[in-house]
């Protein structure tokens, strides 16, 4: 029996409980409004999981195309840009549900075969300040941890169908 101590840190049971682990605790330690892990399916990136979870519902998605994640995954924009409007592939896309975003930071998540599964990111919804770039380096640890999860099998279930947003 473990001791009492050490129960905290016990291994999530499932993608989903470390998933939103994962989500709850960026959201803690680094701000940002809003926490997504998505994945991409078809032509569709579609939200698994959100934090705070009332902002966006699991199942919620955008036409891949339509996306900062996917400007960030083809490298057409950078993984954070505390002020979107400032970078040219993210101000172009700034119309419909996505108009509110004034910051973003994202890293793609893998698969086994090094295709993309998906992303973490986050969206605010004011400008953040510059110095919010360095979070950076926290995401893609998470982000790569994820990945790791994934690669090993321990695959996210689908999320609930919800509509577009």
């Amino acid at each position: 029996m473990a001791a009492p101590a050490v129960l905290d840190v016990a291994p999530w049971d499932d993608f989903r409980a470390a998933a939103c682990g994962a989500l709850e605790a960026l959201h803690e330690r680094l701000g940002w409004d809003v926490w997504v892990v998505t994945r991409v399916v078809d032509d569709r990136q579609v939200v698994l999981h959100a934090h705070p979870p009332d902002v966006i519902r699991a199942g919620t998605w955008l036409p891949w195309a339509d996306t900062f994640c996917r400007a960030m995954v083809t490298g057409e924009a950078p993984r954070a840009a505390t002020v979107t409007a400032a970078v040219p592939a993210f101000a172009k896309r700034m119309s419909g549900p996505v108009a509110r975003i004034a910051a973003y930071i994202g890293v793609p998540l893998v698969g086994p075969d090094g295709e993309l599964f998906g992303t973490l990111c986050a969206w605010g919804f004011r400008a953040r300040p510059r110095s919010a770039a360095r979070d950076l380096h926290l995401v893609e640890t998470v982000a790569r941890l994820l990945s790791t999860l994934i690669s090993l099998g321990m695959t996210p279930s689908d999320p609930p169908v919800a509509p577009r947003a």
